[in-house]
């Protein structure tokens, strides 16, 4: 039997590759003709990178969900619905953790299953809030306490920023881009303002830090006690991955209900220009089958987008209580737009609003005119595409 070698991109993190590496292990010794050779780019370059681009060159791609528009235009990764049992998928549907499964849906087609689920939760240092003798938070106005005295964290690069604006939005009360603006005057004003007034009582170090450092600042310095909304991962609440364990929980209490993070994660596909797409398409019914989610995906460092395995004990005792602890704000997550286009706007808003945070900008409806300008754009994509 001829060797059939699957190369796959996934992002550098052990979140991100670890959990895939091992099913390839696993996949192949169960295939002995099948080799899955995983590779690995940034953070930032998994954000920036054109998919299609890397579906010329790779079989298997870890994608956001933002960009499925782009695929039902360039048809660069395979329809998985018309690969897939469509009882496999109803069932993969009914166990998504809130929006994960349907963020790949887009055009009637599935273009990914949602390997991995993440939206923003709040993580802290549990030993040295006991210390101070400081609750955990439950409102806004107990986190504006922390960072007043320097103890806050939280990653402030400008994608996290704007994801941060998309939560502040829907928490005095608006729904992004209805109409032809990104959000109205009136709650974008307080969205910024609201974010202003907590980013000012972080260290300036958080303008070039992501989710990630901000976790390594947490767990391996004694700096930060509390982070009150940042992309989650379980590995830093499994013991002797960092220097000190992180506790998360779901995000705190604004205005007296809960603060509505931005849905992310990311979905595993398939090239369209694949010359195994069988192979490949059997390997993500694999590894998203709910008897290695709930197992091995979640042992191996993974956080699968389905909740099989979500409430296990033993699953919640190797992560700290991490799966039980933040499922409630993964439910109430946000989904971003996914018209094609949209990744335009999503490369350029950030930046934007970190200079106003900074300081850099000082009028908020100046930032807003941006932005609308940017998602003007973004919708001539659409249309033109």
């Amino acid at each position: 039997m001829d060797k059939v070698v699957l190369k796959g991109i996934a992002w550098d993190h052990s979140r991100g590759i670890a959990p895939l590496q091992a099913a390839g292990q696993r996949f192949s010794e169960l295939h002995r003709n099948v080799q899955i050779l995983w590779e690995k780019r940034s953070l930032q370059a998994f954000a920036d990178y054109s998919i299609e681009t890397l579906a010329e060159s790779y079989d298997l791609l870890i994608i956001d969900h933002p960009w499925v528009g782009s695929a039902s235009v360039t048809n660069s990764v395979l329809p998985l619905d018309e690969y897939l049992p469509e009882d496999f998928l109803k069932e993969l549907q009914q166990h998504s953790v809130g929006a994960s499964h349907n963020s790949y849906a887009y055009d009637g087609k599935q273009w990914a299953l949602a390997i991995d689920a993440a939206t923003p939760v709040a993580s802290m240092r549990a030993d040295l809030l006991l210390q101070e003798q400081i609750p955990v938070p439950q409102t806004w106005d107990e986190v504006m306490t922390i960072a007043a005295k320097g103890k806050a964290a939280a990653p402030a690069i400008p994608i996290d920023l704007l994801m941060n604006f998309y939560t502040f939005c829907r928490a005095h009360g608006g729904d992004p881009f209805q109409d032809e603006v990104v959000i109205d005057v009136v709650t974008g004003v307080a969205a910024l303002t609201a974010m202003k007034e907590f980013y000012d009582l972080l260290d300036r170090r958080f303008f070039s830090m992501n989710p990630i450092a901000v976790a390594e600042a947490m767990s391996n310095t004694d700096d930060f006690w509390y982070c009150p909304f940042a992309y989650g991962y379980s590995n830093y609440s499994r013991k002797h991955y960092s220097t000190q364990l992180l506790t998360y929980t779901n995000v705190v209490a604004f205005n007296g209900r809960p603060l509505q993070t931005t849905l992310g994660g990311t979905g595993i596909a398939v090239s369209a220009h694949s010359a195994h797409q069988s192979v490949a398409v059997d390997f993500v019914r694999f590894v998203c089958a709910p008897e290695w989610q709930e197992t091995e995906y979640i042992l191996t460092g993974g956080q699968p987008g389905y909740d099989f395995g979500y409430e296990g004990a033993v699953n919640n005792q190797v992560c700290n209580g991490f799966f039980k602890n933040t499922r409630a704000s993964l439910e109430n997550a946000y989904m971003r737009p996914r018209y094609h286009g949209y990744l335009h706007f999503q490369d350029g808003g950030g930046f934007y609003i970190q200079e106003y945070l900074k300081g850099n900008i000082l009028s908020p409806q100046t930032i807003l005119a941006k932005l609308d300008a940017l998602y003007a754009e973004s919708l001539k994509l659409e249309t033109t595409s």
